[in-house]
């Protein structure tokens, strides 16, 4: 069962990090983050860079990768179809690959989506 967390919780995890967050990243963006994370169609995988552009903030991919990486609090997504501009998995996600590959994602070598072939069009 996943543990959520409410965004104050989620903001309040450390002093430097609330600094930083506070700024940036609202409840608001990280749901509209997920929400769009929530359309890829299974079989398929995103960008962080798509992402970013999808929700009109085309400079902020690492801030959806941030999103990303505390998913968890805000509730059940499927996380693991998200990789890097590469195709790339995620470092420190190691149930991705099995994830992606239940999914009939096949990987292009240990750490990599062949992009031309499962990238979502969106």
């Amino acid at each position: 069962m996943v543990q959520v967390m409410t965004f104050d919780e989620f903001t309040h995890i450390g002093e430097k990090e609330k600094k930083a967050k506070s700024s940036v990243l609202t409840e608001d963006l990280a749901y509209e983050v997920l929400s769009v994370v929530s359309e890829i169609p299974e079989g398929k995988v995103a960008t962080y860079g798509q992402i970013a552009r999808l929700i009109g903030r085309p400079k902020n991919a690492r801030l959806v990768g941030k999103i990303l990486s505390c998913a968890e609090y805000f509730g059940d997504f499927p996380c693991q179809r998200v990789v890097n501009a590469a195709g790339r998995l995620a470092p420190g996600f190691a149930e991705q690959a099995q994830l992606l590959s239940e999914e009939g994602v096949e990987l292009r070598d240990e750490n990599h989506v062949d992009l031309k072939k499962y990238q979502w069009e969106a």
